[in-house]
């Protein structure tokens, strides 16, 4: 995804659209492929005049199981991974609901609608940025990244002695 899209005027109007071509996407890439789940979390894309914010939704995934790094100077990759987890407390002894082959209350899923699995966002840049100075951090389920910008090379005349 490039950060030009999300920059499109009105492109507000055309959100759920671009999350629907998004999925669609997502969905033919991985037709071809071994079945392992993945998901794209959703990001929030900000510029001020010295830096993009960036502000994602991973709820429930650890600071480890989170990568960021830069492709190359323009692209920025966010990928990682998360599983199931669940606090509920099993039946207790005796009662029906257990395995017979091992000791682990079953469950009849009635519906399964948390993001599993792998995950990645490419976030490509329109200018050229500072990828030593980059702040992440990881609250309450956001992540929230700052890159700031760079200002272009300028020239600067050497003269001959």
């Amino acid at each position: 995804m490039s950060l030009l899209r999300a920059n499109f005027p009105g492109s507000g109007d055309f959100g759920p659209l671009f999350r629907l071509l998004d999925d669609y996407d997502d969905h033919r890439s991985s037709r071809n492929q071994p079945a392992v789940r993945s998901f794209s979390p959703r990001f929030d894309i900000r510029e001020s005049e010295d830096a993009y914010h960036f502000d994602g939704e991973l709820p429930g995934i650890d600071q480890k199981d989170i990568d960021i790094e830069f492709s190359d100077p323009q692209t920025l990759v966010v990928k990682g991974h998360t599983e199931r987890e669940y606090h509920t407390e099993p039946p207790a002894e005796g009662k029906e609901g257990k395995d017979t082959d091992e000791d682990k209350p079953t469950h009849r899923f009635w519906a399964s609608e948390r993001s599993v699995g792998e995950f990645q966002r490419v976030f490509s840049f329109p200018t050229p940025v500072d990828q030593h100075n980059v702040k992440a951090s990881l609250k309450h389920g956001i992540l929230s990244i700052k890159v700031p910008k760079t200002t272009a090379a300028t020239s600067k005349k050497i003269t001959i002695e």
